[in-house]
């Protein structure tokens, strides 16, 4: 439930997955009701693909796909959870009409809100009514999570009330994001051959360019959320639904031994020590770039090169895409520092000089 609650404030399209009569249905509505959200449900089996894409219809001498009802309240409302239930029972063609909804939140020619999010429901194929696999690319659109009930939750559930969605704890961090991102791509620097792992049948979640971009921005609202274990485990069940199993556990592993330096600490001391594995010192500059972005002020950019510098005379492939990056973030006013001049070859291996 926790990581539902992150997931749909984080705006991320996330599936739950489990036996039918589990409350999927009612935690999501209660979900709504409890960030103040209005819940528009949406049941597979019972649509056609015209629901999704648009039913054409003749307009000013043009040909224009009408939006259904339920695009066009939460339109109208301007933010609210698609809540599309018994995904499985929808057929391959319902299922490929549905994949703008859930990627780009466009159906027919209607636009909904950046703020509507999407929420999923399914049972396993082999638990549903006439129950279809979910094809690769929808399934790569989507953070799964698997959804259990103990019988001890439902005993006390219906002696004391089942507990409602827990609030949501975030304290925003401007670069949070980018060095979530940072971290993914340093990760992905060791690991290249899982930037993209394509299943060859049915498959819940599989690391890709998308997933990965899903899972980032998953680890970014976990540090912000909460701390502790509580947080740790959100973290693996968003992380792990996004990529799968065998990609998410290696990149949780990678991430908790990083023990990576704060980046004020590196900006504040030129003498500071810097890890010695060449993923890490990725990961440090990622970090930094991301901190001194956030910040906008012209004197962190500034140390910066700095520290680019040290790490230039020791690793310069690794320095040339920080400097890029650190470049093209130049804030209005910043003076380019003297050890620049020492970097000219790192910028010009980076296309930054002639």
């Amino acid at each position: 439930m926790d990581a539902l609650s992150v997931a749909v404030a984080a705006n991320l399209p996330v599936i739950l997955w489990g036996a039918p009569g589990t409350g999927k249905t009612s935690a999501v509505q209660a979900l709504g009701d409890r960030l103040g959200l209005p819940v528009e449900v949406v049941v597979g089996s019972i649509r056609e693909p015209s629901d999704f894409a648009g039913l054409p219809v003749l307009r000013d001498g043009e040909t224009w796909f009408a939006p259904p009802r339920w695009a066009t309240r939460l339109a109208s409302a301007g933010s609210g959870i698609l809540f599309l239930d018994e995904l499985t029972t929808a057929p391959p063609a319902v299922q490929a009409a549905m994949l703008r909804v859930v990627l780009e939140r466009a159906v027919g020619d209607l636009a909904l809100p950046p703020s509507v999010r999407v929420v999923a429901a399914a049972n396993p194929p082999e638990q549903a009514a006439d129950g279809w696999d979910l094809s690769a690319p929808l399934a790569n659109r989507l953070i799964h999570l698997d959804w259990t009930v103990s019988a001890a939750s439902v005993a006390e559930g219906f002696t004391a009330g089942f507990a409602a969605p827990p609030p949501m704890r975030w304290d925003p961090d401007p670069a949070g994001p980018a060095r979530a991102r940072a971290l993914v791509g340093a990760f992905l620097r060791v690991r290249p051959e899982l930037v993209l792992a394509v299943p060859d049948g049915a498959a819940r979640g599989w690391p890709s360019p998308r997933t990965w971009e899903l899972a980032a921005t998953a680890v970014a609202w976990t540090w912000t959320w909460a701390s502790g274990a509580g947080a740790e485990r959100v973290r693996a069940e968003l992380v792990i639904g996004a990529v799968g199993e065998a990609a998410g556990f290696e990149f949780l592993s990678w991430l908790r031994d990083l023990d990576l330096p704060d980046p004020e600490t590196l900006l504040a001391d030129p003498a500071a020590p810097l890890p010695d594995r060449v993923d890490r010192v990725h990961a440090v500059l990622g970090s930094v770039v991301a901190h001194v972005s956030a910040d906008g002020g012209a004197d962190s950019w500034q140390r910066a090169w700095t520290l680019i510098g040290r790490v230039a005379r020791r690793t310069p492939d690794v320095a040339a895409g920080a400097a890029r990056a650190l470049a093209v973030r130049r804030p209005h006013g910043a003076v380019l520092p003297t050890t620049v001049l020492e970097l000219t070859p790192i910028l010009r291996s980076a296309g930054l000089m002639p």
